[in-house]
């Protein structure tokens, strides 16, 4: 536990490194005129590295693991101070928000050491392979399968869905590893190379155009029987701890506090103008961005009261379902609202007469569809809070 005047001197230090390191150039309203999106990407990409220097990028973990090794006190202030300087949220990685985690209880000491500095320096980049053609929401019939021959596994089988994989240097694989066990308990967790030879990869076309899913399949692929995380046919528990990680990820969306769009206030200024009272003439439109940017808060400062209570002990694992299933709605009432603000240009697709920042509006809009799929269906989720939350009968 930190005294307060620690504290206090820990919030102006980082809102002075903040201020002294966060790039100029991202500091402008996104989607202003003149931006070039390379170049933002090229200001973006030198933020994390300072970010991930500082130890910020997974603040914390140990710092022999390239952590910042923070307590929960500083955590939650530098989160405050990186919001209140506006700064651009960083991508969510599947590496710091996903494997990290669940790496850091139950990985060996070398695959900790190993993987967890390059992913919190932001140097290597992983994905996640769970869901299969015929295995989705019901994840556990997974065939994808993993025999030991000697000292590795040879891999045979198909993901889908794999965000990145074309671009990923590693994967955190489910695979099965006994077939004669019940489904739940022939599961396996593997660490593979996507540099192996026999996978191969196709990046998948979405109604949104071009996306970051992939299909992968792995064709013998071998690897290292050391690279198994956990124990053999023990992968579901782990899977199910790291599900709860990417759905309170996902959740997260619904917040609202990223800088990499305009906010749904400034899209409707932008759009529609003030009035002599410095309000928007719609009263409509005036009450929604009100209550959606009411409930972004909401969801915020909810998610930060459960952090603060699963650190004490006290949280409950299925927290995370009620934040994706919250969030991913909001997510979708946000980008449904950012097309009405818009109006007619709202739902332009190419062509002349449609600005980049209003086609990039639809192609959001059609893209948050996918928020109540992935990480397991709104449909699942409202299961698992009747079960687990709830404690409603079947």
């Amino acid at each position: 536990m930190n005294e307060p005047n620690e504290l206090e001197q820990f919030r102006s230090t980082t809102a002075q490194w903040i201020e002294q390191h966060y790039p100029q150039q991202l500091r402008s309203s996104p989607g202003a005129e003149g931006q070039d999106p390379r170049q933002l990407k090229s200001h973006e990409q030198d933020w994390l590295t300072r970010l991930a220097e500082r130890g910020f990028l997974a603040p914390s973990w140990p710092r022999e693991y390239g952590g910042a090794g923070l307590s929960s006190e500083q955590v939650r202030i530098l989160n405050q101070e990186l919001r209140s300087a506006l700064v651009r949220s960083p991508p969510i990685s599947a590496g710091l928000s996903l494997l990290g985690p669940v790496l850091l209880e139950h990985g060996t000491a070398e695959q900790k050491a190993r993987h967890l500095p390059r992913i919190a320096h932001n140097t290597v980049s992983w994905c996640q392979g769970y869901s299969e053609p015929g295995s989705g929401s019901d994840l556990a019939s997974l065939s994808t399968r993993a025999e030991l021959v000697g000292d590795e596994f040879v891999v045979n089988g198909q993901k889908i869905w794999t965000s990145h994989a074309d671009s990923a240097d590693w994967m955190f694989c489910l695979v099965r590893t006994d077939r004669d066990a019940s489904k739940h308990e022939g599961i396996s967790f593997l660490l593979i190379d996507m540099t192996t030879p026999g996978i191969s990869v196709a990046p998948i076309r979405l109604i949104s155009g071009p996306s970051a899913f992939c299909q992968t399949f792995f064709d013998d692929v071998r690897v290292p029987k050391d690279n198994i995380m956990g124990q053999l046919g023990q992968g579901w528990t782990l899977a199910k701890q790291l599900l709860q990680h990417e759905r309170q990820a996902l959740g997260s969306i619904g917040r609202g506090d990223a800088r990499r769009a305009l906010t749904l206030p400034e899209l409707a200024i932008q759009e529609m103008g003030l009035n002599t009272q410095q309000q928007l003439d719609d009263p409509t439109i005036r009450d929604r961005v009100a209550q959606c940017e009411l409930d972004s808060l909401a969801l915020r400062l909810t998610m930060s009261r459960s952090a603060d209570e699963a650190r004490a002990g006290r949280g409950s694992p299925h927290i995370a379902s009620m934040f994706k299933l919250y969030g991913s709605e909001l997510t979708n009432r946000r980008h449904e609202l950012m097309i009405s603000i818009r109006g007619a240009d709202g739902i332009g697709w190419e062509g002349e007469g449609f600005t980049p920042a209003a086609l990039r509006t639809t192609r959001q809009w059609l893209r948050a569809k996918g928020n109540s799929i992935e990480g397991g269906s709104n449909e699942i989720q409202r299961n698992v809070i009747a079960k687990r939350v709830l404690d409603l009968p079947e």
